[in-house]
């Protein structure tokens, strides 16, 4: 199995919800992410964030559409970083057969 350990997402988003709050709602996705958002750019409508998450195993459909959700819409993923797992099955089939 992969998983994923961190996303950099380039975000545009109106101005409301204001960063804090769409930053808490993002994080509250997952039991365990972290999230920085930088404002990179605010014109009279929308802001331009870069969108920092980190945890165990992101679940990237459920951050998008609560992305979408929030009236914001992902421009780009601009870093991805995914760690492979063995599969529990391997490592448990590897233990039976030792026995």
């Amino acid at each position: 199995m992969v998983s994923v350990r961190k996303l950099v997402l380039d975000i545009l988003k109106p101005h409301h919800p204001n960063a804090l709050e769409f930053a808490r709602t993002i994080a509250a996705v997952g039991s365990d992410y972290r999230v920085c958002l930088v404002v990179l750019e605010v014109d009279e409508n929308t802001e331009t964030l870069q969108l920092t998450l980190e945890g165990q195993a992101i679940d990237f459909d459920a951050v998008q559409s609560t992305i979408n959700n929030l009236g914001g819409s992902l421009h780009s993923i601009d870093e991805v970083n995914v760690q492979s797992e063995p599969d529990q099955n391997e490592l448990n089939k590897g233990d039976t057969d030792s026995h």
